[in-house]
């Protein structure tokens, strides 16, 4: 399916401060324009905070990494695209990012997130690991993304705040064609994620639509999500605060009966639309859930999971969805304690009986 790219306009603003208290001599922010050929990290270690770096259309055979805050990394769509180094030509891997299998890379430090960064209007594919990772962010930005055949996830962000993923297209990823996370090299409580949102991004033929693991504050809303092994999870474990405290709401999440193997952490998966594990005070509210099927435990439309370790789901509430044709229900509910809420459902079948 083609995607639909939104249109954009880009105006470039210079105020020169002319009052009281303005700097003198105060430089401008810059535009630094990377063509077929150059490198577009060469232009991100020149550019300054408030900058912007341009990429016209071509294909980029390397990793960027990025440290510097407020810097913009915009292509022109779809035809800016950034692919791994071409070995047979002779590339190396140029930096950590390179050599961790990454495509884009936006990295603050263990003490301080970098701010401010956004990445748009391009393509980041074949990557072993990772098309655009961030990892100690804030308000960090990925928007108009077309992130594709990556080998672990299309676009990912872990230990970040106030981020915002909006209007991508990740398919055929590894894994998550989204994942959000506290940190995936060691076990930690939740991690506040402040607000981050996850909207109007389109998820197809991934392992998972969207993860979610172990994070609380956070809102996926508005996206389209089919042809996954599974839709959407949100996940936590024993470890404390819970992940939860967060909302899942008007996605649309479609036929996710795709077949995938079994992992360390999961059985093989097929026909799971939005699974809650391990979670509490989670709100799941009016998503379009249609259409799912599998033999998996965590099939059906809504699935509460007991965790694999143990941690169950504490008062979530499931409501104000509409859901048909979900097997072996459109609503399941493994939990044997009655502190999860189903409200107002439009639904034919639960397990067990009684929830819709």
């Amino acid at each position: 399916m083609k995607r639909c790219h939104i249109a954009y306009l880009a105006c470039t603003a210079a105020l020169v401060g002319a009052g009281l208290g303005a700097a003198p001599g105060a430089a401008a922010h810059k535009t630094l324009v990377v063509h077929p050929g150059e490198s577009i990290q060469k232009a991100v270690d020149a550019a300054q905070a408030g900058d912007t770096i341009v990429v016209l259309g071509g294909t980029y055979h390397e990793s960027v990494k990025i440290t510097t805050p407020r810097v913009t990394l915009r292509g022109i769509g779809a035809g800016t695209v950034i692919k791994p180094v071409n070995k047979k030509s002779g590339q190396t891997a140029a930096n950590s990012c390179a050599e961790g299998g990454y495509g884009i890379c936006v990295v603050g430090t263990k003490t301080k997130n970098v701010e401010d960064v956004t990445v748009e209007d391009l393509a980041v594919t074949g990557f072993s690991r990772t098309g655009v990772f961030g990892m100690a962010t804030d308000t960090m930005t990925v928007r108009r993304v077309y992130a594709y055949k990556n080998g672990v996830w299309g676009i990912a962000m872990e230990r970040s705040v106030h981020g915002q993923l909006l209007y991508n297209y990740a398919h055929d990823n590894g894994d998550a064609g989204l994942l959000l996370a506290n940190t995936i090299t060691e076990e930690a409580g939740a991690y506040d994620a402040k607000q981050t949102l996850v909207a109007r991004n389109r998820l197809e033929g991934n392992r998972v639509g969207v993860t979610v693991r172990r994070l609380r504050n956070l809102t996926v809303a508005e996206n389209y999500v089919t042809g996954n092994c599974a839709g959407v999870f949100v996940v936590g474990d024993e470890n404390k605060p819970k992940a939860g405290a967060l909302e899942v709401a008007s996605n649309r999440v479609v036929r996710n009966n795709k077949s995938c193997p079994k992992t360390d952490r999961l059985p093989a998966l097929q026909g799971s639309g939005i699974v809650l594990t391990g979670t509490e005070k989670v709100s799941v509210t009016g998503n379009v859930v249609t259409g799912h099927a599998g033999t998996s435990p965590l099939s059906g439309g809504i699935v509460l999971f007991k965790s694999f370790v143990g941690a169950t789901n504490d008062k979530n509430r499931v409501s104000d969805n509409m859901l048909s044709n979900n097997s072996p229900a459109d609503l399941v509910n493994t939990e044997t304690g009655k502190t999860n809420a189903f409200a107002h459902n439009a639904c034919r079948a639960s397990k067990p009986a009684g929830l819709c």
